[in-house]
């Protein structure tokens, strides 16, 4: 019977424990067992099962950065922009620390963070730009390509983790968070663009505290948000496969 968190029902007992309480040595064995057992096919891969923790601070720094996207945005749609200013900021600290420690303790980096990170980002934009265009502070059609780019990039990822979980993909395999398949590898102009994207943010937030919603300032940075947002869409595509390393590849 299965009682951890990191199980799925088809695997063997071994595995049916806690990830992070299994011997490295058995998950290696059992591991090795199951990625022979897959039948190989011509042009495809094979597939080994790896397990990590996903319980580590940072991952935990992005859920909380989730959680506070939907308080912020309806903050901002009841105009209180003193207070969702400071929440943004709070938000912007735990984007800074959950990567920092993730580059500077090994043990808190997943594969997992990899894909969580830029998810947490993406929902906060995509839910802070629909609140400020609520509230008339950028334009919708800036919006609207920030939410297809980030869709379409968000359906990718989903693409990836079907494509490279061992078959036969199932629910609890699809969506295990101990389930190690694929890293992502952002781009450098899509770093670049989130940063942008988020520095428009704050600073339609603090245009109504600080009287100038109607500058050129942040007309200019509506084009430079569009402008970047663009670019970032189009190097996910020229680059394609060099955005993802699959780490369960046997094959």
């Amino acid at each position: 019977g299965s009682r951890g968190f990191c199980t799925d029902a088809s695997r063997k007992p071994v595995l049916g424990e806690k990830c992070s309480k299994l011997d490295s040595r058995e998950k290696e064995e059992v591991q090795g067992q199951e990625a022979s057992s897959l039948p190989a096919k011509e042009g495809h891969f094979q597939f080994k099962e790896l397990y990590e923790n996903p319980w580590t601070i940072p991952n935990y720094l992005c859920i909380a950065r989730i959680v506070l996207s939907p308080l912020v945005g309806y903050l901002i749609i009841e105009q209180y922009f003193h207070v969702s200013l400071g929440l943004f900021a709070l938000a912007g600290a735990t984007d800074l620390l959950d990567g920092y420690i993730a580059r500077n303790w090994p043990n808190q980096k997943s594969a997992l963070g990899s894909a969580l990170d830029p998810l947490a980002d993406k929902i906060l934009i995509s839910v802070l730009y629909v609140s400020l265009t609520y509230a008339q502070l950028i334009p919708a059609p800036l919006t609207a390509l920030i939410i297809s780019r980030d869709v379409a990039l968000i359906a990718a990822v989903f693409y990836v983790r079907y494509k490279t979980v061992p078959p036969p993909v199932t629910l609890s395999k699809f969506f295990n968070p101990c389930y190690t398949t694929a890293r992502l590898r952002p781009t450098l102009i899509s770093k670049i663009n989130t940063a942008v994207q988020l520095f428009l943010v704050a600073a339609s937030l603090a245009a109504p505290v600080f009287h100038y919603t109607d500058s050129v300032f942040l007309q200019s940075l509506w084009y430079i948000t569009a402008l970047t947002t663009t670019v970032s869409a189009y190097s996910y595509y020229h680059y394609g496969k060099k955005t993802v390393e699959v780490l369960n590849k046997t094959k």
